[in-house]
């Protein structure tokens, strides 16, 4: 179960989100089994905790924390600092993964080795068509999905847990008998913030084949977070594709922004994304991985789904390890996430 500081609640962790993130999965903060850190020495905290929050996980001697610092600007490195005290009370290093640009120069001012770990991707939603040539391929994999009698429809999760269920269960037989789901940097379906997620649901002459769900995204580009996604074995080709059109259209419709990829680690890997003081260690692990880690997370495939809605946003993300970077530390990140 998620641990919250019964002075915040799932609602306050929403609210610190809602005005403060500016990572576009800033939302993932909220999957079950996070801890959140909360300073209440702050100043006019009233004993409640600062402004803001850190989430995290705890995993051997190490704290994994996610997303960078929740908290107005002017907070941000008081409060990372706080945490940097905390994980010393409890004689643990912090590593923390999913930063954007403005959290890695704060991490490297605090005495964190910071490296690019991948990219994150986005559509922007106004204006945003399938037309012209380069969208020919993705017109004609939706348009047969819709042929086969593919109908779309946004449902309660809450009605629907069975036919998720099934769909989950075939999807994860369909990877290998050995595969497990991945955790803690992607979303999840249930629990107290599932009213503020939207769930896109597939149907072939009535049955469920697929679905998607998405997140809120906070910040410089709001909008959407195509999260969670599934399909059955037995899944027409352009079925995930015709459900995200139809997801946004909606949201364009509504005044959203952007529709967020999400993150995908080892992608749009660059020299002149790092900051001062990167690992080069760390830089090689992670150009090895782009070259061969399949096996660790299927990055090729991920970004193969998402160039081909030609996103316009490409961010990088970041890895920071509390002082000099650390192997076991990548090695709790992996299985705190399920990914080995």
């Amino acid at each position: 179960m998620t641990t919250v500081d019964p002075e915040i609640g799932h609602e306050g962790v929403i609210a610190a989100l809602r005005e403060s993130a500016d990572n576009p999965s800033a939302f993932l903060a909220l999957n079950a089994g996070n801890a959140y850190f909360t300073d209440p020495a702050a100043p006019g905290s009233s004993g409640s905790g600062s402004p803001g929050l850190i989430a995290y996980r705890e995993a051997g001697r190490f704290l994994i924390q996610f997303g960078g610092v929740f908290a107005p600007e002017a907070d941000r490195e008081r409060l990372l600092r706080a945490f940097l005290g905390f994980a010393r009370t409890t004689r643990r290093k912090v590593v923390a993964v999913q930063l954007q640009r403005s959290d890695a120069e704060l991490y490297a001012r605090c005495g964190f080795t910071v490296n690019q770990v991948g990219s994150s991707y986005a559509v922007r939603l106004p204006g945003h068509s399938l037309r012209g040539t380069k969208f020919m391929k993705l017109r004609n994999k939706i348009s047969k999905a819709r042929r086969s009698g593919l109908e779309v429809t946004e449902v309660p999760y809450e009605r629907h847990t069975g036919e998720l269920a099934s769909i989950d269960q075939e999807w994860l037989r369909s990877k290998g008998r050995h595969v497990k789901e991945i955790e803690f940097l992607v979303g999840e379906c249930g629990g107290p913030a599932q009213p503020h997620r939207r769930l896109l649901l597939g149907r072939l002459a009535g049955e469920p084949i697929g679905y998607i769900s998405y997140s809120p995204a906070y910040g410089s580009h709001p909008g959407w977070l195509h999260d969670l996604s599934r399909r059955r074995a037995t899944a027409p080709p352009g079925v995930m594709e015709a459900i995200n059109l139809h997801a946004m259209e909606t949201f364009r419709d509504e005044g959203a922004e952007w529709l967020h990829f999400g993150f995908t680690p080892f992608t749009g890997l660059a020299p002149g994304h790092e900051v001062p003081g990167a690992s080069p260690m760390t830089t090689r692990l992670m150009r090895l991985l782009a070259e061969r880690g399949d096996k660790v997370y299927p990055a090729a495939s991920q970004l193969a789904y998402k160039e081909k809605w030609a996103p316009e946003l490409i961010l990088p993300e970041y890895l920071a390890f509390h002082g000099r970077a650390s192997l076991p530390a990548i090695w709790q990140i992996l299985r705190v996430t399920k990914s080995i």
